[in-house]
This record gives C-alpha cells, sequence and structure tokens, in this order.
C-alpha cells in the first residue's frame, strides 16, 4: 500500500524552545527587571519576555530576513539598561573571540535560516570551494529519495530543491551575470523571500523526513510543547517541523546537523550565569569531527549567527 503524503499541517502555537532543557517552573505575575534584577530568579518564560521586548524594540518591523554582519557590542548596547547578566555574557563571549553577529528575522524560521545561511557561506569561503560544493551537492542529492520514502512528493518539494542547489552552484558556476556568487549575492539571495523561504521550508522538509526515517532515534524525545505530552512521530512532524514559523527545539536541530552532516555549535544567552559564562550544546554529525562547527547565537525565542571574525 501506498503512504499517503502528509497533510498540510493546521499547527498550534508553539512555545519557544529552551536550551538546553529547563524544568517548568510555576508561572510568575509581571515582573519589572532592573539593573537589580537577578535574572536567576526568573522563570523561562520571563526570560523569553524580556528577549522578546528587546527584539522587538531593536528589529521593529523593518529587520531584514538576515542582515550585515554588525558588532556584538551592538547587541550588548540593547542589555546594558537593566541586563547585567546578559552583558556579562555577551563580553565573556568576545573573550572567545565572538567579535560580530550577523542577525536574522524573529519570525519563527530563524533557526533554519542561519544555518542556511551559515552552511552556504562556509562553502563560499572554502580552501577549495568546488570540491565543498560538490560535497555539499551530493550531500543533497542523496535527500531526494530520502524525502520520497517518507511520503512527500517530488513535486511537492523539487522547486525548494533547485533554489538551493542553485545557489550552491553558483559558488562555482558563473550565472547569468557572467559572475560567481560573493558576499553580496548571498546576502541578497537570503534577504529575498522567494529564495530565502523556498530554503527554509527544504530544511524543514529535511528536518521533518531525518525524523520521520529513524523514529526510534527520536521517538522517546517527541512531546508536546505545551501540553507536555508524548506525540507521534507524524504528528510531531506536521505540527512541529514542517509548518512554518515553528521554533526549533533540541529534535530539530540534531535532526537537521545529521541529514545535512554538520557540526554545529549553539550558544546559549540566557543571562542565568552569575559567572558570565555562556553554555554551548554541540550537535556532531559531519564526517570529519574536527571540523569547525557552524556557530549560532540562542537567546530564547531566537537565533542569529555568531561570527569570529569579520
Amino acid at each position: 500500500m501506498t503512504t499517503p503524503p502528509p497533510s498540510p499541517p493546521t499547527a498550534p502555537r508553539l512555545r519557544p524552545a529552551a536550551l538546553p532543557e529547563i524544568e517548568d517552573e510555576p508561572v510568575k505575575g509581571p515582573e519589572q527587571v532592573t539593573e537589580d534584577t537577578d535574572i536567576s530568579t526568573l522563570t523561562t518564560a520571563q526570560v523569553f519576555d524580556l528577549n522578546q521586548s528587546l527584539l522587538d524594540e531593536a528589529t521593529g518591523v523593518t529587520r531584514p530576513l538576515i542582515d550585515e554582519i554588525a558588532p556584538i557590542s551592538t547587541l550588548r548596547a540593547e542589555y546594558e539598561n537593566g541586563s547585567p547578566a546578559f552583558v556579562r555574557q555577551i563580553d565573556w563571549l568576545t573573550t572567545k573571540g565572538y567579535h560580530y553577529i550577523r542577525r536574522t528575522k524573529g519570525d519563527g524560521d530563524c533557526f533554519y535560516r542561519s544555518v542556511a545561511f551559515a552552511y552556504v557561506e562556509r562553502m563560499m569561503h572554502a580552501l577549495n570551494p568546488a570540491q565543498a560544493v560538490e560535497k555539499g551537492v551530493a550531500t543533497l542529492k542523496s535527500t531526494l529519495p530520502m524525502l520520497e520514502n517518507v511520503g512527500f512528493q517530488r513535486l511537492a518539494f523539487e522547486d525548494f530543491y533547485d533554489v538551493l542547489e542553485s545557489l550552491l552552484l553558483s559558488i562555482v558556476t558563473p550565472q547569468v551575470t557572467g559572475k560567481t556568487l560573493n558576499a553580496v549575492g548571498l546576502l541578497e539571495a537570503f534577504q529575498s523571500p522567494e529564495v530565502s523561504n523556498s530554503i527554509v521550508v527544504y530544511l524543514r522538509l529535511l528536518t521533518s523526513a531525518q525524523i520521520r526515517i529513524d523514529p526510534d532515534a527520536f521517538a522517546p524525545f517527541l512531546f508536546h510543547p505545551e501540553l507536555g505530552e508524548p506525540m507521534e512521530v507524524r504528528e510531531f512532524c506536521e505540527h512541529f517541523v514542517e509548518a512554518v514559523n515553528k521554533e526549533a527545539d533540541h529534535v530539530q536541530m540534531t535532526a537537521l546537523s545529521k541529514v545535512l552532516q554538520l557540526n554545529v555549535n549553539v550558544a546559549y544567552l540566557d543571562g542565568r550565569n552569575s559567572n558570565g559564562l555562556v553554555d554551548f550544546v554541540e550537535f556532531r554529525s559531519a564526517p570529519d569531527a574536527n571540523e569547525t562547527p557552524l556557530a549560532l547565537l540562542y537567546r530564547p525565542g531566537h537565533y542569529d549567527i555568531l561570527v569570529d571574525s569579520e
């Protein structure tokens, strides 16, 4: 019997993920955060609200899907009035060589968009771009039968695939302009909703396919983010992976890094470490364990790209 293709999801609102896992805490009423506030006394929800307020103030409606590199000091300035714990953590990141940040729009797709941009940029700046592109395209091509094997129809995903493959190939193959992809062209591509969102959708489908094709590895960790109840693989994927504008958590990050064979480090900026240290959550799926990981910055509810040098 032919497995029916996944039905279009009608997704409930996903609560922002938290990395690393934090036990549920009782809900507290509104609390004004000042310079004297101990961030460690705030609930996860309050920390999220604090970050969301700063995101709203900083980005407004003009934030592009992905932005130019900016000094991490610009992020520090946003926390200087009332969030000294976050300031200490940002200072700590600076001492570790992370001097820049590339912002992504806080639309729920920021994890996938950040990974995609960093993934393509890594190939563009590789010592041997042609070899990096060849490897990347081969990995992408191997995902096509996987998507079909879990029930996705080729007609539903091939256009999204073509957008990503074409972008990778443009790193080494001149386009109609006669030029290969450069930093300006890469940023323009990811600021274009048609290109950027197509790539995000394809990465979401890849993430879903990896979870579906290896259910034993993921099923024990699939829980409804609001109710805390176990979920079936298909239901979880339709509601919280394939649906756009839904935040990613450990499960999605593990699956995507595995299917793309990536090493990824996620710096967890939560203001809770009194000594200013930042915890890194590591995902290791590259064939070469020593391959330099992509670096992301996670604040409750949002992901950006960390850059160690311009």
